[in-house]
């Protein structure tokens, strides 16, 4: 159950409420965000009426939600919610978005020229990764904090918004002033400690789904940064390891619509991951927009086959600008649908 507080309530309102809760055994949880303060009340007994609680002082609205990952929920907020980046970025709420940079942030001259091909196609947000989680100790895994504020001051002279990849808690810090989303890569999607501090960090957190990952255990995985005080958190669908070897990840085009039915918070689709093969991720690309994402995060290079990583599923700028036209068209489509 989610009580929402009024901006108004006082403390012995507070005070009153937590006594009603605790009157039937449940066990409350405070969570303070920028935008609003709610108490989270599980367990407890079923004999309680929830109109008692919702004509009491200090409180806005309640809501009855049965999910385990209950603000993480649709059930208690119907509109979906907005991430709002500045500058006219927005992910969620009807407009596409498009993301996309190299798996790599390698060099100056080739952020540069990815953040140039970016801002001529009106694609607002540049991914680029400085800190790597490589299966291999021994392959390239990344610049740190030298590489990213090159990319930071690049890409924000073009007026565009960079996401990269945090890897622990020491790096939330370090990293606040030169991007604007971080984002949770599959090997942490259960990192529950970074998790819980990027609910205090302040900036707006893209969580993808874990390699064996559910769809619940993604949604428990944002629950965790929402109930640290974070309500600006996007999920990403980037396929999941099966027993199938044919591509690299088998890209699950059914969790975009389960998803967007269970969860409020915005969800965007990486094809590049998702099947890990060059030619196909612009097919995968058009169908995870058909299925109904929020927008679409890839990998490009100006030349990919010299990549440091991902190399064969990043897209050359010929492919990668013929990708955005069709996931915009598309999304103009589907309106209709």
């Amino acid at each position: 159950m989610i009580v929402q507080l009024s901006p108004t309530a006082t403390q012995p309102d507070r005070e009153r409420i937590e006594a009603a809760f605790r009157e039937y055994k449940f066990t409350l949880s405070l969570v303070q965000t920028r935008s609003c303060d709610y108490l989270i009340a599980v367990g407890g007994s079923a004999d309680l009426d929830i109109r008692l609680i919702g004509h009491l002082p200090g409180v806005k609205d309640v809501h009855f939600v049965r999910d385990s990952y209950q603000l993480s929920s649709s059930k208690w907020k119907v509109q979906p919610t907005v991430i709002d980046l500045g500058d006219g970025v927005t992910i969620g709420g009807g407009e596409l978005a498009l993301a996309a940079g190299p798996c790599s942030i390698e060099s100056e001259a080739q952020v540069e020229a990815i953040a140039d091909h970016l801002k001529a196609s009106n694609v607002r947000i540049m991914r680029g990764g400085v800190f790597k989680p490589r299966t291999s100790p021994y392959s390239f895994r990344g610049g740190g904090i030298e590489y990213l504020t090159f990319f930071s001051e690049i890409a924000h002279s073009r007026g565009l918004k960079v996401i990269t990849e945090v890897l622990e808690p020491s790096q939330i810090e370090p990293m606040h002033d030169l991007i604007d989303i971080y984002q949770v890569g599959a090997r942490n999607s259960q990192n529950f400690s970074l998790l819980h501090e990027l609910g205090k960090a302040g900036k707006p957190v893209m969580i993808k789904r874990g390699m064996s990952g559910t769809i619940d255990e993604l949604l428990q995985s944002a629950e965790y940064v929402f109930s640290a005080g974070n309500e600006q958190i996007i999920l990403c669908e980037r396929g999941i390891r099966t027993y199938e070897n044919a591509y690299r990840n088998t890209f699950d085009i059914n969790a975009i619509p389960i998803l967007k039915e269970k969860t409020h918070l915005p969800v965007l689709a990486d094809p590049s991951h998702g099947i890990g093969i060059r030619r196909f991720v612009p097919n995968i690309a058009c169908a995870a927009v058909a299925a109904g994402a929020d927008g679409v995060i890839v990998e490009i290079h100006p030349t990919p086959e010299l990549a440091k990583s991902d190399a064969d599923q990043t897209l050359d700028f010929d492919e990668a600008t013929r990708l955005f036209e069709a996931t915009r068209k598309l999304a103009l489509l589907r309106e209709s649908f």
